[in-house]
């Protein structure tokens, strides 16, 4: 009888130190992906930052894209107003990302922007940054992926569903047009 008792305390055991490792791991996860996103923002605020400065050089040069402008300026004032969720600031943040491009493009056809020394600058500084995002958008989506498997695999997946994890979304481009060059005309 008592090597059936210490047998069901040493399953328990087992059990329950199996479901703190699991529910921890989960933890980690959740924190790394927190602390991934945290990373992005820095990066994106940067970008929002820089926004207004070439903005206003741009405007110098290219009166005609007011409406361009004036794009860029809507998209990144919507950007910086979410705050709710990842995937809302993740969506804002595309649409920002894609309007500096159509802005990065019109030194094209702007010989004398191009040739100006503080747009330059800028562009070097916004290069930069958006190298910075993609790496931070690689360690997010790294993270995203490292919290869904742990979610999505057995027997992990019990212990997230009774504690309420939730898969997260990866911040990704959503169409192919996303990808490609943008075109501007004038």
């Amino acid at each position: 009888m008592n090597y059936f008792i210490i047998l069901t305390l040493v399953v328990v055991l087992i059990i329950v130190v199996a479901l703190i490792y699991l529910y921890n791991r989960l933890v980690r996860a959740r924190n790394q992906l927190r602390e991934a996103w945290s990373g992005m923002e820095v990066q994106l605020k940067l970008r929002h930052d820089l926004v207004p400065s070439i903005v206003a050089v741009v405007k110098g040069y290219a009166t005609h894209e007011e409406e361009l402008l004036t794009a860029v300026t809507r998209e990144r004032n919507l950007a910086a107003e979410v705050t709710s969720s990842a995937d809302l600031a993740a969506a804002a943040e595309k649409k920002l990302g894609h309007e500096m491009l159509t802005v990065l493009a019109l030194k094209e056809n702007y010989p004398t922007l191009k040739a100006d020394q503080g747009f330059r600058d800028l562009m070097k500084e916004l290069v930069s940054i958006e190298d910075q995002i993609q790496y931070a958008r690689r360690y997010y989506n790294g993270s995203v992926r490292d919290l869904n498997n742990a979610i999505e695999t057995f027997p992990s997946s019990v212990v997230a569903g009774v504690f309420g994890f939730v898969l997260a979304s990866p911040f990704e481009v959503e169409s192919l047009t996303e990808r490609l060059s943008p075109t501007v005309k004038i």
